[in-house]
């Protein structure tokens, strides 16, 4: 047991490096080694997300009725290494575009991949938050690590400590496979669209695509617009880690909320968090403000998930609850965040905070999207 609880939050640690390195800094990237201007970037970033989306949706349902989690386990790092080479003799902007294509087919797999780790390690008698958590610090490890390596050698060396990160997430795949994971999955598929007869389910989809699709500007451009409010690179890797840490510690309490609060209050107090938090990115272009709001990252994003992932789970069994998560993570966070990505790049060209201004308007359906759904589905029922 102790072998395999180590092999998983190794495991854990080296993907959310990864991720730590990928989501905040790859814009950065692209405009320093590549040359393209904000919106080409977001285009870009906008495209990987969207390809984000469909193998999430499509791919990685077929590949794993086929192959165990042991066997994808190792291929999908081996390949995304790989296909992140493509990045390096491209300059021209559909170049680039193809590479960033090719890579988001493969490597985001990866995430639902680790989520699937932590459930079929039941049978090997590990504790799955214990795991996990080491993927948090992961990724607030690679935000500090890449502000330390940017400070000293530019945003051109963001992509080599995206290597390191892949050749390091290898290594973990490699070093030891457990007996639960060399079987494959008898898990049926559930076909998608027998979840929309919830339509509990169908509006909590549109309020979680708004709400988190929203944060598609701070995840593409906060690391850049803390680089115009002339903040170091090393420092800023520092401020992009208060959300992290904000959302850490909501999730060590947020079991607390399980009976006491209603799911369309937790919705409401997220897309209100939100509308805060993107409206302070505008009024108040300044780093205090923005260290402020990295604390709402516990409300904004970690709420609005813990508040969908509960519905799920009242909403649906056991068999249903993966396609129903699939569904989440291709539309939610790969889909609207696509969507929002490009608008963010031409607001982020005319002026910086106006990528996030238009952000808080994007909840304003979330909205009524929240109060129709209290009015429809808990009117009369009580906490």
């Amino acid at each position: 047991m102790y072998r395999a609880q180590t092999w998983l939050s190794l495991n854990f640690f080296a993907f959310f490096f990864t991720w730590g390195v990928f989501l905040p800094y790859w814009t950065a990237w692209l405009i320093a080694d590549k040359g393209v201007t904000v919106e080409s970037a977001s285009t870009i970033i906008a495209a990987g997300l969207f390809i984000r989306s469909f193998s999430t949706f499509f791919i990685f349902p077929s590949l794993s009725a086929k192959f165990s989690i042991g066997t994808l386990i190792k291929a999908f790092p081996a390949v995304s290494t790989l296909l992140l080479f493509v990045f390096i003799p491209f300059d021209s902007f559909y170049a680039i575009m193809t590479a960033m294509i090719l890579f988001s087919l493969v490597y985001p797999l990866m995430l639902p991949l680790t989520e699937s780790i932590g459930t079929m390690m039941q049978n090997e008698g590990v504790q799955y938050g214990k795991s996990r958590s080491w993927g948090s610090i992961g990724y607030a490890v690679a935000l500090v690590v890449v502000g330390g390596v940017t400070a000293s050698f530019g945003d051109t060396s963001i992509i080599y400590v995206m290597m390191l990160g892949s050749l390091f997430m290898i290594g973990a795949a490699f070093y030891y496979t457990p007996a639960s994971l060399k079987k494959r999955s008898k898990t049926h598929s559930v076909p998608f669209r027998s979840l929309f007869h919830s339509k509990r389910f169908v509006i909590a989809m549109v309020i979680s695509l708004l709400v988190q699709g929203a944060h598609a500007s701070y995840y593409s451009y906060g690391f850049i617009y803390l680089q115009d409010l002339g903040v170091s690179n090393t420092w800023g890797g520092v401020i992009l880690n208060v959300a992290v840490v904000s959302e850490i510690l909501f999730f060590a309490v947020a079991d607390r909320m399980q009976k006491q609060t209603r799911i369309s209050s937790m919705f409401l107090i997220s897309a209100v968090a939100s509308i805060v938090r993107w409206s302070l990115l505008f009024l108040f272009p300044n780093v205090a403000v923005y260290i402020a709001t990295q604390l709402l990252h516990s409300l904004t994003f970690a709420l609005a998930h813990f508040a969908f992932i509960r519905l799920l789970y009242e909403e649906f069994d056991s068999r249903e609850i993966p396609a129903a998560q699939g569904m989440y993570a291709s539309l939610s966070m790969g889909l609207s965040s696509s969507l929002l990505t490009v608008a963010g790049g031409y607001l982020y060209k005319e002026e910086p905070g106006l990528a996030f201004l238009g952000m808080a308007f994007v909840l304003v359906p979330a909205i009524g999207c929240i109060f129709y759904f209290k009015k429809k589905f808990e009117s009369s029922v009580h906490s």
